[in-house]
């Protein structure tokens, strides 16, 4: 056999094996760089709508300088935000993101609901109830800087100054819980406080904000929105249009041997719907992030998930849960037009929040597992409702015995650490120390740190708003221990011969 020569082989001879071998391979890589190109586009279309929706609210329904906004979205993990242009038409009251002008998305604002990403061709109209909507918010909150009181509830003080940077003189204690939530000890892990406000006794008695934030500034709340929809739940429930063990009025679940046909408001409300569905925020393409940013029809997409699992046997935390929620109550009322106003009459206006916006996708569903808006102290009349066992000065909101329910935990939760849309501990991440809280606290708690904690023992309502973007950098369980402590220091009966207050 001669050198020019080849052996056989499987293949046939090795000259042509190798030529094989070198198609596959760069068939294989040809996949493989069309895979990279397809993620990488999709995370780039994320990540560019996440830029366009979240400048649209900071100004819109924030009110805050487009730099602020966009100076607090880039940072730490989301660094690659700063490639993204962005940019506002204040006369449209949009806002356009693009990426190296490849991937464009645009977001809206809509008055009375918010903002909304311009998605699947759904063009964002102005509901004809958010007219003059920005004007009369806005008035509503100069009106509350010259009536700055709390209204808590009858026979409770509220004292609310506007606005009060701290607390009582000489209440060190306190002070320095303030100053340790607002203090950085490093670069690295901030815990990024915007606001603190603290209710005692029917008394504001600490309030804090940060560089750039006020008394007026309406900050998100995250997955604080699921609590909401617990209330305007049980809002429904109260008036009789709705029933705990009803079938949740979703049209794609009533096929004939659908077995969604089960799910009730009480599975939703527990998160037990048995629903497939990936919650992984740390993860670009999972369900909640696609849902939230690239898909106009945020309900229909949640709705269309399998079961998993039997209805009631499982939990299961989703954002999916609280926006098919959203939906079903869109279905019950049959009417468009009172279920845009519907949050604001039925439990804005009675609590005084006039600050509050529920924001909707651009089907025109609210986003009820994520974006809705308001200040602290409008967070604040939020947990004190809950407080007051769902009664604001005299009327009953909510249901006898609602929030009761609200905290008993999930059936199908074997942790018992989630009731109905509220948290019955603190969520992991954090709670980074060992402290332990009363055991009748409870929770409204939002990504990027949002807390409404409520501790019916001690007659408090603790608010604290962030941009937390490491859960360990912040730890609202020793917060909230710490308040509880300091607010014990300050009712401690006083020493015979120490000195008076002013």
């Amino acid at each position: 056999m001669t050198e020019t020569e080849t052996k056989p082989g499987f293949f046939g001879s090795s000259t042509v094996m190798a030529r094989r071998l070198v198609r596959v391979a760069l068939a294989l890589l040809a996949v493989a760089v069309a895979i990279a190109l397809t993620y990488g586009w999709r995370v780039a279309a994320i990540l560019v709508a996440y830029k366009a929706k979240q400048v649209c609210s900071g100004l819109f329904v924030a009110g805050r300088g487009e730099q602020a906004v966009v100076t607090e979205l880039e940072v730490d993990d989301l660094e690659l935000l700063r490639f993204i242009d962005s940019s506002a038409d204040t006369s449209r009251k949009s806002v356009t993101a693009s990426a190296f002008g490849l991937i464009t998305r645009e977001a809206a604002y809509r008055g009375a609901t918010g903002c909304a990403l311009v998605l699947d061709h759904r063009s964002v109209r102005l509901p004809a109830s958010a007219e003059g909507f920005g004007e009369a918010r806005r008035s509503a909150l100069r009106a509350r800087r010259r009536q700055p009181d709390l209204e808590p509830g009858a026979g409770k003080r509220a004292a609310v100054s506007s606005p009060p940077p701290l607390i009582f003189a000489h209440d060190d204690a306190l002070t320095n819980v303030l100053d340790r939530a607002f203090a950085e000890a490093s670069t690295d892990g901030l815990q990024r406080t915007r606001a603190v406000v603290i209710v005692h006794d029917g008394l504001v008695v600490g309030e804090r904000y940060a560089d750039g934030i006020t008394a007026d500034t309406p900050l998100i709340g995250w997955s604080m929105t699921k609590s909401v929809m617990n209330a305007l739940a049980g809002i429904l429930v109260r008036q009789g249009r709705w029933s705990l063990d009803a079938a949740v009025p979703i049209p794609e679940w009533r096929q004939p041997g659908d077995p969604r046909g089960a799910i009730t408001l009480d599975h939703l409300l527990h998160m037990s719907s048995g629903l497939e569905f990936d919650e992984q925020m740390t993860l670009p393409l999972t369900d909640v992030l696609h849902m939230l940013l690239a898909v106009g029809d945020m309900a229909a997409f949640a709705a269309d998930k399998p079961l998993e699992a039997a209805p009631g046997t499982r939990w299961q935390y989703s954002s999916g849960t609280s926006v098919i929620l959203a939906r079903a109550m869109r279905t019950a009322m049959r009417d468009g037009g009172e279920y845009e106003v519907f949050p604001r009459r039925a439990l804005f206006e009675p609590l005084g929040m006039s600050s509050a916006v529920l924001e909707t996708d651009a089907a025109g569903t609210f986003v009820g597992s994520s974006l809705m808006y308001a200040t602290a102290r409008d967070w604040a009349r939020f947990g004190m409702l809950y407080l007051q066992d769902g009664v604001w000065n005299g009327q009953r909101i909510l249901p006898a015995g609602w929030v009761e329910y609200t905290r008993m935990p999930a059936p199908a939760d074997a942790s018992r650490r989630y009731g109905a849309h509220f948290w019955l501990d603190v969520p992991d991440g954090y709670r980074a120390s060992a402290a332990s809280l009363p055991a009748d606290a409870f929770h409204a708690a939002g990504h990027q740190g949002q807390f409404v904690t409520i501790v019916p023992s001690r007659n408090v309502v603790i608010v604290r708003l962030g941009g937390t973007r490491h859960h360990d950098a912040w730890d609202q369980t020793a917060f909230v221990r710490d308040v509880l402590a300091a607010l014990d220091r300050r009712n401690r009966p006083r020493s015979r011969g120490a000195a008076e207050g002013p």
